[in-house]
């Protein structure tokens, strides 16, 4: 994924207050930290900080006084109800840089015919180059059967990544749905009404 440029301009306030007049103002409070420097606070723009943390570890290029910054979001605070960002930690990274993210599962194909798969780990940590993250680990499940278990380890990772997560610790099963004499009892009185 590309680097989503911002310009952010630099925080004096700080505070209940402040945040809330930056708010209202339509931009986000965001603290930039990492390789030893000072943390640095900024406001961001609003509508296209909240537009480009919808995808997972999504590289930011933030211009500061018209030097750019490469980040990381490490963690996004919302208000639970409306859902809107109240403030962002971002994590300075270097080109070439390598960094480790939770990266979401994807489920692809489908299992045999009768059976369902469960994903028991919606994510995975990997090691990879900051300026090449990937957005999503692709399983394949095609064809496989009742009792089939694929753990971490046996997933082809993106290029250029390590795996971080236990091999051994397991993504997606494959199971045939059980019935219970009671699901078959009121299928029989349903279909003699």
């Amino acid at each position: 994924m590309s680097e989503v440029k911002l310009a952010a301009t630099a925080r004096t306030e700080f505070g209940k207050g402040a945040a809330r007049r930056l708010r209202r103002a339509g931009q986000i409070p965001a603290v930039l930290y990492g390789h030893g420097t000072e943390p640095v606070h900024v406001a961001l723009p609003g509508h296209e900080t909240m537009l480009a943390v919808k995808h997972a570890n999504a590289l930011f290029e933030i211009q500061i006084d018209g030097k750019p910054v490469l980040a990381l979001a490490k963690d996004v605070q919302r208000e639970p109800v409306r859902n809107v960002i109240e403030h962002i930690d971002l994590l300075i990274v270097k080109k070439g840089e390598k960094v480790s993210v939770e990266i979401p599962v994807t489920v692809e194909g489908e299992s045999f015919s009768g059976t369902i798969h469960v994903v028991e780990t919606q994510t995975l940590s990997l090691e990879a180059e900051a300026t090449h993250l990937p957005e999503q680990v692709v399983v394949q499940i095609d064809g496989l059967t009742d009792g089939s278990v694929i753990k971490a380890g046996d997933i082809t990772l993106p290029t250029g990544s390590t795996l971080v997560t236990d091999a051994e610790t397991i993504v997606v099963t494959i199971t045939a749905p059980q019935v219970s004499a009671e699901d078959l009892g009121e299928t029989d009185e349903a279909a003699e009404a």
